[in-house]
């Protein structure tokens, strides 16, 4: 496919994003060779300690994604495997250069044992289909690997329980970006308490990946008007992929 048609594209994929918005945020691209906007300032940058691989963590000694998904089904370490049907370790390609952290599983991600398969996850390829991304070829997964009874937000002792799977997959999949959505997302990735309006528009680093922070799909179903930043963001997101 040729820049200009690629570019069309995006742009098409992006009115559908914005619900058909008879408002232009970018004019329709008419030629290949448009100027990327500049990248934002930096934020926070996090590097906690990798795992010992000559240690008896399991965790640690993961050597695929597949053996951590194995480890997440047997994991019995908080009380979110008391009330779940699946756990939802992610799924993707182990060479994906794009890897999204969500908050948890919900109620047809327990079903399935699949990430974002419901509401949310269906505006989220729309989200990645706008920068030219097909879901197929980012690994998509959560802060925790079971879900919050009601969908509650996870609390501080689950998370802190459930990063190490979260850690090791992101040590072996070393991705070019991480996308983090949702406040819970991006305050359990960086260790911040900073909120999610003072996290955008910066580039972020966890171990020196950079890190673009945006709002949840889930968010904005019920806000459609934060469709717009997030635009903005993915936007970050894919200039730093190129």
């Amino acid at each position: 496919m040729s820049d200009g048609r690629a570019l069309a594209r995006q742009y098409l994929e992006q009115q559908k994003l914005l619900g058909g918005d008879p408002v232009v945020l970018n004019p329709p691209p008419s030629a290949p060779g448009s100027v990327p906007a500049p990248l934002p300032p930096p934020g926070v940058s996090y590097d906690p300690p990798a795992g010992d691989l000559f240690a008896t963590d399991p965790i640690a000694q993961a050597a695929s994604i597949a053996a951590i998904a194995g480890l997440v089904a047997t994991c019995t370490k908080c009380r979110l495997c008391e009330g779940r049907t699946h756990t939802v370790p992610g799924e993707g390609p182990t060479d994906a250069k794009l890897v999204v952290v969500g908050e948890g599983p919900g109620r047809v991600e327990d079903e399935t044992g699949r990430p974002f398969v419901g509401p949310a996850g269906e505006l989220l390829t729309k989200i990645l289909a706008a920068i030219d991304l097909p879901r197929e070829r980012v690994f998509i997964c959560n802060i925790v690997k079971c879900r919050p009874p009601e969908n509650r937000q996870p609390m501080y002792d689950e998370i802190a329980t459930c990063l190490p799977y979260l850690h090791r997959q992101l040590d072996l999949l070393k991705p070019k970006v991480i996308l983090a959505m949702g406040n819970t997302a991006a305050q359990s990735l960086l260790n911040t308490k900073q909120s999610l309006g003072a996290m955008r528009n910066r580039v972020h680093r966890f171990r020196g990946v950079p890190v673009i922070v945006t709002y949840h799909p889930a968010a904005l179903l019920r806000n459609p008007n934060w469709k717009r930043p997030t635009w903005d963001d993915v936007r970050i997101a894919r200039s730093l992929l190129d």
